[in-house]
């Protein structure tokens, strides 16, 4: 018997609208817990090298973990996961709200839709009902539009993951969102979904999750939830949430600014989450079983617009509000709202609109190839471009690429200030005075995203001028957070509030019934990470060292002013940094996992696998 799972995985093959119901495997619960867990062995398994990302031989698989949907805090997480077509390799995001906890009273632990549609389609789950239907009267509406529309003819008990028009155009940035506000944003799995013709998945369960001991889950569910309630950072989390991050990022000299040239906003005190808590919030929202709601339910109003939003969140406030220089927190809540609805990650949005307004400003893009003229501080700058990206129309088709390809297309040294981490745009710190941060950036498993290892804590707490023992830490980071995204639950109660770690494994023993401690499930989920650099190293010719480093403004031009000003970090000590990480991963200098560690890690399938397919391209 399976505790604390939903039971089943379910199939859909949406091109001959068929489906089956497996039974989970107690073996893949035991080993790989859940979620990114999973989608890393799902993937690795079932695609055969060389498929295109957005051809039908892909899969988007959809999970979450055992304690979703269950007694445990912010149990509210789904995971999403696909091979990239933003990087070519492994991709995976994640997104709160209810979705998850939907899943699980449905049965399923993971739903993998393979195939490809011919008509549009969505996905319609009702516990073991399962139907494909026709989503031609959804097709080519917003995604908060199109999650309405199938709330309103479906019910309110529906939850629904749902892609805009970017994701319909395979924008490769392109997000999957839900409840109106929540987005599944890295990797391009949007255009993943798009490109199965699928516009949504709508799912509602009737169904409870067995429990090992549900004395004993109750009672330690409830003493987490008091922990929760009884830290002192709760109060000032729940009013700002992440926008509460902004006047930090700025003070430390963190916050990327136009394009990253340089990381503090002049007039950073604008954008507080004070002033967004005295301006815009209407209501604080939170996720399934979340007790410290960091969503906020917003209303920018602006000289020609007036709309609501979730947010604006942390992540776009540097990244479409710093990076593209917006100037008031209403033009950046306004930019999100409109990303939000096209199905445009507002990470790699932001990025990809910051990169093309500098490109205009050196003239590398022309105004009769944009078709208007661009410029930093404009929201209808950045309206325009997200619109035209959406709709890959002019050069919105150039820039849905990502700035990685776009750079390669358009040349004139682009490429110099476009940035990325293995093709995937760099999300909201910058961190060229924070060498464990950098290390994080460089070295996390989808590209430059600081959710696997937000490290620069620790650069503050060590000292920005060490270098030696930063990887020891990254790679610490790099399993305790991940390792959420196995069980399912929110990571930000253990960031923010300061949650100690042993409290997930004592629940996770009461609700699953595995005797894992600590250590172990962080075993598990550093199985999982070298599993998933297999994925890249399996689908991406020549991966290695030389997919590890940073966009050369990151790892070049020092900081051009604020606390940093001058500041970053030489090529030396980016190579001490990836040699040190590649030897406490027990990896070789080329970055590649050794055959010692994967079979410690009990992966000899994968290590025979990659042996012999390293030994093909390099017979020497």
């Amino acid at each position: 018997m399976l505790y604390g799972y939903g039971g089943s995985i379910l199939r859909v093959d949406v091109g001959a609208k068929s489906y089956k119901i497996e039974p989970l495997d107690p073996g893949m619960a035991q080993e790989y817990i859940g979620g990114r867990g999973f989608i890393a062995k799902i993937l690795y398994d079932e695609l055969a090298a060389g498929i295109d990302p957005l051809g039908p031989k892909n899969k988007l698989v959809v999970s979450t973990g055992p304690l979703a949907g269950n007694l445990a805090p912010a149990g509210g997480k789904t995971h999403f996961g696909a091979l990239s077509p933003a990087t070519g390799g492994y991709g995976d995001s994640n997104m709160g709200g209810i979705f998850a906890a939907e899943m699980k009273y449905a049965g399923y632990d993971a739903i993998i839709l393979e195939g490809a549609a011919s008509e549009p389609c969505y996905i319609y789950i009702e516990d073991s009902k399962v139907e494909v239907r026709d989503a031609g009267k959804y097709w080519g509406k917003g995604a908060i539009d199109a999650e309405k529309m199938l709330k309103d003819d479906l019910g309110e008990e529906f939850q629904i993951a749902v892609i805009g028009p970017a994701g319909e155009n395979l924008v490769k940035f392109a997000c999957i969102s839900h409840d109106f506000g929540r987005q599944a944003g890295r990797t391009g799995l949007g255009a993943v979904m798009g490109s199965k013709k699928v516009k949504a998945i709508a799912v509602k369960g009737t169904q409870g999750i067995k429990m090992a001991d549900p004395d004993a889950a109750l009672a330690k569910g409830k003493a987490l939830y008091q922990a929760c309630f009884a830290k002192p950072f709760i109060k000032e989390w729940e009013d700002y949430g992440t926008a509460g991050v902004t006047t930090w990022a700025n003070e430390i000299g963190a916050f990327p600014t136009r394009n990253f040239l340089t990381s503090q906003y002049e007039g950073y005190q604008k954008l507080s989450g004070k002033d967004m808590r005295e301006r815009m919030v209407i209501t604080d929202k939170a996720c399934f079983g979340c007790p410290s709601p960091c969503g906020k339910y917003s209303r920018a109003v602006g000289q020609g617009y007036d709309v609501y939003v979730e947010g604006p969140e942390y992540e776009t406030t540097a990244m479409v509000g710093g990076g593209c220089v917006l100037p008031s927190l209403e033009d950046i809540g306004y930019a999100n709202y409109v990303l939000d609805n096209l199905g445009l990650d507002t990470i790699s949005g932001g990025v990809v609109i910051g990169w093309a307004l500098e490109c205009f400003e050196k003239g590398i893009i022309t105004k009769d190839q944009a078709g208007r003229e661009l410029q930093f501080g404009d929201v209808w700058s950045v309206a325009y471009l997200a619109e035209k990206i959406a709709a890959r129309e002019g050069i919105g088709d150039i820039l849905a690429e990502g700035v990685k390809a776009a750079a390669e297309r358009l040349g004139q040294g682009s490429d110099y200030f476009a940035i990325h981490v293995k093709g995937l745009e760099w999300s909201g710190y910058d961190s060229r005075n924070a060498p464990a941060n950098m290390l994080a950036y460089m070295t996390c498993d989808i590209g430059a995203h600081h959710s696997r290892a937000w490290a620069i804590t620790h650069d503050l707490a060590v000292g920005p001028e060490i270098i030696e023992g930063k990887a020891k830490r990254v790679v610490e980071l790099q399993h305790i957070r991940p390792m959420f995204d196995m069980i399912g639950t929110c990571r930000l109660q253990w960031v923010e509030l300061g949650i100690e770690l042993d409290a997930y494994s004592d629940l996770f023993k009461a609700i699953t019934g595995m005797d894992y401690s600590l250590d172990d499930l962080l075993k598990r989920s550093e199985r999982v990470w070298n599993l998933t650099r297999a994925v890249w190293i399996k689908h991406v010719p020549g991966f290695g060292r030389a997919f590890d480093y940073p966009p050369p403004r990151m790892a070049q031009d020092p900081v051009a002013s604020g606390p940093n000003q001058g500041k970053f970090l030489s090529r030396e000590a980016l190579e001490q940094l990836l040699d040190e990480y590649y030897q406490v991963r027990g990896w070789d200098r080329n970055g590649i996992p050794t055959e010692a560690k994967l079979k410690e890690l009990g992966l000899d399938n994968v290590a025979k696998e990659l042996g012999l397919a390293l030994a093909e391209k390099d017979p020497a």
